[in-house]
This record gives structure tokens, sequence and C-alpha cells, in this order.
């Protein structure tokens, strides 16, 4: 018989599950004494030098993770791509969760199939093999053939509806009660997190949802040639089956086994990051559970960008045009250092009441973010800015958005995938040259209006270091310099001649009248600088290098 999934909610869920105190009770007791005999583990344990009793222990929180169920095996797969939060002994064991955890009875498998798609695997497939490849938190994965070409079957779990319904509504009580002695300060209650984390895993179990997701997905990439969607097969598919085309790579979870394959880390690193930049600030869809067990790194590509491929298009989320215009504006304005702007920003994103004063976040700010950004951009790591935030949160009334939840794990997760790859990676070296681009090329009507607040002032004056602090960002020390000069050239005088320029036309003027008096003192600087940036020699450079790159 078919099953007909509910979406979550967090009151009919409470009120079906207190119903139930046979099932809540017990369970509520099971989860706290599991986790304070962990926590008690890890205090008496946790700081032992001895490797035994630390592989011991790694394999106890693994257990124990599992134990606990779909929910929590979640949870731990966030926890599973921070190497700079979680020591490496207990990190190899938490990896296992991405896809090496039990699998259910293989039986049960086949009966699903068969109830699902109508037919027996032994019918429906030329091979189906007796045991999955890999198993996961909520399916299984099996190797299957057809008409000479493989197939990756993923069938659900049993009894995950339930499950996941009864752990979410319980995570949400427990939060809830717990969170005044918890050492958070999110300013926002916890409960609304975990709403959102329950709502996107009651749409990651319907299958048929995930079918959706993952076509839409590969609609936004297909122009491009690094990033890789399995193809779907629509006959092999319903709301606990999901099948897709095999894909032949390797997982982005070991650096030495990608060089063992003759792949350079740092490539499929620089494709990660720019396709996750682009699916917040251009497709405004993106992939929230990055996690190295649903990416592989195929042959191909070249030393700059790897081929990627994604699997596992469960946990999908969007994020609105306001709130990702004002992201690039938040980045912008932390560019620039204009801490009372970026305060404005996170205002409007709904990190801060329409009440506060803005004038007294100026400082803390700058405190926080100062000497991470700027000529340090280098040296940015995003958990030493989220530690401090973390500490300015006590003071000042900062608050997250529940709606940010899922992005904030995309973000966290992908920089943790990275910094697995490779432990000197820093985010902004790739983030920042991507904005400044995009503000450079973008003829949108939004991206125009930032650009012209990045070069123009209130008074309508040109600020020729802010604009050569954009071009620095961009193009200094950058190893594509050359590769970029000649879109971004191009895009520029496109604009500049286009009716959408006409606003740009304008403040160019303006900026030439000081006093009512012609001064060209920074249209000299301005085009100086653009005459340096985009010289002769550089345009013809990077046009060598796009033909050795296109060759």
């Amino acid at each position: 018989m078919k099953r007909s999934y509910s979406k979550y909610s967090a009151k009919d869920d409470l009120f079906w599950l207190i119903l139930r105190p046979w099932i809540f009770i017990p369970r509520v007791l099971y989860i706290l004494l599991t986790f304070i005999f962990l926590f008690l583990r890890i205090l008496f344990q946790g700081n032992s030098k001895n490797k035994n009793v630390q592989k011991n222990l790694s394999k106890y929180l693994f257990d124990v993770i599992t134990d606990l169920g779909p929910c929590f095996i979640k949870l731990g797969q966030a926890l599973s791509t921070r190497p700079d939060l979680v020591r490496q002994d207990w990190l190899t064991e938490l990896t296992n969760l991405q896809d090496n955890l039990p699998a259910f009875d293989h039986k049960i498998a086949l009966k699903i199939i068969e109830e699902e798609l109508g037919s027996p695997a032994n019918e429906l497939f030329e091979e189906f093999p007796d045991s999955p490849i890999a198993s996961a938190s909520l399916g299984q994965v099996y190797k299957a053939k057809i008409n000479n070409s493989y197939l990756a079957v993923k069938v659900q779990r049993p009894n995950l509806y339930f499950l996941i319904r009864r752990d979410v509504v319980i995570l949400r009580f427990l939060g809830t009660f717990l969170s005044p002695l918890l050492p958070l300060n999110i300013g926002v209650g916890i409960g609304e997190i975990i709403d959102e984390f329950g709502k996107a895993l009651f749409d990651e179990i319907d299958y048929q949802k995930e079918s959706e997701n993952a076509l839409r997905f590969a609609n936004l990439f297909k122009e491009n040639p690094n990033i890789f969607i399995p193809k779907l097969e629509k006959q092999f598919s319903s709301k606990r089956i999901i099948t897709t085309s095999w894909i032949d790579g390797v997982k982005l979870r070991d650096r030495a086994l990608l060089e063992e394959n003759n792949l350079i880390p740092a490539s499929f690193i620089k494709t990660c990051v720019i396709s996750g930049l682009q699916q917040l600030f251009e497709f405004g869809y993106f992939h929230a559970d990055p996690h190295p067990g649903n990416m592989f790194a195929l042959k191909g590509g070249n030393a700059d960008c790897g081929n990627l491929a994604y699997v596992d298009f469960g946990m999908m989320d969007t994020i609105t045009n306001s709130d990702r215009l004002n992201l690039i504006k938040a980045i912008v304005h932390i560019i620039n250092e204009e801490y009372y702007l970026l305060a404005e920003d996170f205002q409007k994103l709904g990190f801060l009441t329409k009440e506060q004063d803005l004038h007294k976040l100026v400082e803390p700010l700058k405190e926080v973010l100062g000497g991470s950004f700027g000529a340090e951009v280098g040296n940015f790591n995003l958990k030493n800015v989220t530690d401090k935030f973390s500490k300015l949160m006590y003071s000042y009334p900062f608050r997250v958005p529940s709606r940010f939840a899922l992005i904030i794990r995309a973000v966290v997760s992908q920089e943790g995938l990275a910094l697995k790859l490779d432990p000197e990676f820093k985010i902004l070296k790739i983030a920042y040259p991507y904005i400044a681009k995009k503000l450079l090329t973008d003829n949108s009507e939004e991206i125009i209006e930032i650009l012209l607040e990045v070069v123009f002032d209130k008074k309508g004056q040109i600020q020729i270091e802010k604009v050569e602090s954009l071009l620095n960002i961009l193009f200094k020390d950058s190893e594509n310099i050359n590769s970029d000069l000649i879109p971004v050239a191009n895009a520029g005088l496109k604009l500049f001649v286009s009716k959408k320029g006409s606003e740009v036309r304008k403040n160019l003027l303006l900026s030439l009248i000081k006093d009512e008096k012609l001064e060209f003192t920074d249209a000299k600087k301005l085009l100086a600088l653009i005459r340096d940036t985009f010289s002769p020699l550089n345009i013809a450079k990077s046009a060598v290098q796009n033909i050795i790159s296109t060759a």
C-alpha cells in the first residue's frame, strides 16, 4: 500500500504525540539518559591522550548517534564536516554517518520496491544486487543494471515517517524546555530552528519531491560544464524509491583519496564553493546538505575548476530575492568597512529589530569584523568570526531568523568540506572575487543599484578608493586575473552604453560638478585606474589565457 505523508506541523504533531504517552514518555527518558551517559563519558575520557580510549570513545559516539535514529544522524552529519570543531579521530568515525550506516534488511528493501513500483526488482532490472552499496540516514542505495547502463536505486528506510515525526516533536520539546539552561544566545526560540529542520526532513522523505528538486537543480546548472547532475529515471521512482543514473566518481571526503586518483583537490574546492555561491546569490535555490557523501569528484575539468557531481536533492531550500540582495549588500559593506550600513543590512535581514539603535552597533561590528576582513581577507575563517559573533550576541540584541537555519548549515558544511580537503582553505579568498565580479558584470537593475552605491557616495561623488578596492579584490594576487579581465571589461562597456547605464552616465557627469564648477580630479584618477587595470598588455594576456583554457 502506498504511503501518503503529511506536511510538518509543530502544533498538530505535538498533539499527536501527547495523545500517545506510551510512546512519548519512554522515548524522552531514553534520549535524556543516552545524552547524560554520553556527556559523562566525554567529560571523563574526552581529554585522554590514550589512542585506544579515544578510538573507543569515537566508536561509542557513532553508535549513540546511529542508535538514536535519522533525526540525530542528520545532526551528526553536520558535525562530520567540521574538522575545526571535532577532533580528527572522532571525525573519522563520524564520517561514516554520511553513507556507511548499518543497512536495513534486504528483504524489506525488495518488498518496498515491489510495493512502490508494482513488480519485483529482478523483473524491473537486468541485474539487482543482494546488498546495498551505500547506506545513509534515510535510505540505502543499490547499484542496478538495465540496458547495459548502471543505475543508483535509493530505497527509503521502513517506518521513516513515524520515526522522524516522533523525534522532531521530542527535539522541539527538549530544545524549548532546556534552552534557558544551554550556553546559547541565538536570539530566537530554538523551537523555530527545529521547525525549519523538521520541515526540511519531512520534505526529504518524500522522494517524489526530491525528484522534482533534482530536475530543477539540473536545469539551473545545464550551462555549467563543471557541474554534473545524475539523470532521473522516472519510471523507477516513487514516493519511497528514487532512481538515477550511476555516478562514477570519488567522494570529496579525503585529500589523499583524490590525489591517488590523479585529481587535484583545490580544483574541486573552487568548483564546490563557486557553485554554492551561485546557488545562493544567483539562483536563490540551494542544496542544503552539501556533505562529502553527496558530492563526487569526476574525471575531466582542469587544474583550476574540477568536474563535480551533486547527488541527493532531498534537503533543498530557497532564499528570497530580497534576502539575496541584502546579503550581497552586506558583503559589499563589509569589504568597504561601512559598519552602519552593515547594521542596516542586518536589520533588513531580520537579525536586528526595527527599534534597535544602529549607531550603538558600529563599534562592536568593527571590533568583530574589522580584523578579519580587508587586507586580512586571505586569513578569514568562518568559525573565527562565528565565535566572535557568539560573544557579541550576549551583549547586543542579535537574533538568528529561523529562515536562515538551512543557509547557515549549507555554508558551514561547505566550508567544513573544503577544510577537510585543504586545512589552509579560506572561503573568502574565493567568495570575495566572486562577489566583486558579479557587481562588475551583472547588468540586473538590483546589482547596478548596489554597484552605484559602491562607486558614488550620497553626494554623487566618485569614491575612487572603493572602486580601487573592488578591482583589487578581483584582480590583486588572483590566480585568474587575466581570465577575468575581458569579461569585466566587456560587461562594463556594455553597461555604460546601454539604457540601464543611464544612471551611471548621469552620476559620472554630476560627479564632475563641485561648487558649481567643473572638477576633473576624481575623473582623472578613475580613468588612470581603469587604464592601469585594463591595459592593452593585460587584455592581450587575458585573450591568450582564454584561448589556452578552452583549447
